[in-house]
């Protein structure tokens, strides 16, 4: 009898197993989803982190491609190697600087400042000459016989002989530009060497004349001095002599 109710009692075991495990299975299903939720809720473990990442990345990069691609196409060339200069621009700008350099330096205009010079006694051919009208006037010309233009500065500075004063300069005479002469061309100077109604003192008959020319600023050094030849007679000069600035004209220099 004990036998024959041990085997319902087995029998009772045996059913009840698979609920057993049914119920173990959905702890272990219940116990995974709130491990999955809690994976999710501390940034650890299975995650969408990287969905959100890659999706960063899908917006933004399209977007930076784009400013790149409108800015300029060396822009990634310059990122790839630091310290590089951009092909297109800094290339360019170098070599648009030597063009600029070597026309400025080479430049064939006469008049530019690099190719202009003061006339002196080693770049002219200097002349003088005695006139009858203006009367007591002599006629100072200078040529210009180098390659280069070269400007006349203010006035002649004359020294006949030993004296040991400089004759003025006739203040209304001065001309409103510096007068430049080319190669081969001439300026004029004249001079006033004694007063016509014998007022004049301490008249003499110079023989050797020298002509200094005058730098950029007054009196300063513009070089070599000139020594053109009188006549054999001399000239005759008095405190009267006064001396005109260049001019660009015989009738300037000589006010006719």
């Amino acid at each position: 009898m004990s036998a024959f109710r041990s085997t319902p009692a087995t029998s009772t075991s045996r059913a009840s197993r698979p609920r057993a495990t049914r119920r173990l299975g959905g702890a272990a299903a219940l116990a995974l989803a709130a491990l999955a939720l809690t994976a999710c809720q501390d940034g650890k473990g299975l995650q969408d982190e990287g969905a959100a990442t890659f999706s960063d990345s899908a917006v933004a990069t399209p977007s930076a491609t784009a400013t790149a691609s409108a800015g300029s196409g060396s822009a990634s060339g310059s990122a790839t190697k630091p310290g590089s200069a951009p092909k297109s621009g800094g290339a360019k700008a170098t070599g648009t600087a030597k063009t600029t350099g070597g026309d400025a330096k080479g430049s064939s205009d006469p008049s530019a400042a690099g190719n202009r010079v003061t006339c002196n006694g080693s770049n002219t051919a200097v002349t003088v000459q005695t006139v009858s009208r203006p009367l007591n006037h002599m006629l100072i010309t200078v040529k210009n016989t180098g390659t280069k233009n070269c400007d006349l500065t203010y006035y002649p500075v004359l020294r006949f002989d030993e004296m040991q004063w400089a004759p003025a300069a006739r203040k209304d005479t001065q001309p409103q530009a510096v007068v430049t002469l080319a190669p081969g061309q001439s300026g004029y100077a004249g001079a006033l060497l004694s007063a016509a109604d014998g007022s004049g003192e301490g008249g003499v008959t110079g023989h050797r004349l020298t002509i200094a020319f005058q730098g950029r600023t007054p009196l300063s050094d513009g070089g070599a001095s000139a020594v053109p030849s009188l006549p054999a007679a001399g000239v005759y000069y008095d405190s009267s002599l006064t001396v005109t600035y260049w001019q660009q004209s015989v009738s300037d220099a000589l006010g006719s």
